[in-house]
């Protein structure tokens, strides 16, 4: 199975911003665990916080991997762009916040892109990408 994980903005900083809101973990160790937790998956990532580069990553990805996990991270809230991408491609996506969206600033609690995606996680922290995974392993 593949599995594509497309982070957006300013998720490359984890671990060093807003630890109170993301927590104190980076993205890299955590890709590292579900690599070594699901070794029958086999994984691509991909990072930017360039909003046409995400969608060309959904274009690249969107017809020929198993599932797309992203989290599109303030684009979520204001890119009709990747949410038209979303809709346009076949491979199944789920959305992931890290953060609970809902409990945040109002503007956050509209998700443009989450219309279009298989489902939605929001709150569990890092460990939303594995429940994302574990809901298109099934």
């Amino acid at each position: 199975m593949k599995i594509q994980i497309i982070n957006g903005p300013n998720l490359n900083l984890l671990g060093i911003r807003e630890k109170s809101i993301y927590g104190d973990g980076d993205f890299e160790s955590y890709y590292a665990q579900l690599q070594e937790q699901y070794p029958q998956v086999n994984f691509a990532y991909f990072q930017s916080n360039v909003e046409g580069e995400i969608i060309n990553k959904l274009h690249e990805t969107g017809f020929s991997f198993d599932g797309i996990i992203i989290n599109a991270g303030g684009y979520t809230h204001t890119s009709v762009a990747i949410a038209d991408a979303i809709a346009a491609i076949k491979t199944p996506v789920v959305e992931v916040h890290i953060s609970n969206i809902y409990a945040r600033e109002e503007y956050r609690h509209i998700s443009l892109t989450g219309k279009n995606c298989k489902g939605v996680l929001t709150g569990f922290g890092l460990d939303g990408y594995r429940l994302a995974l574990e809901s298109l392993l099934k």
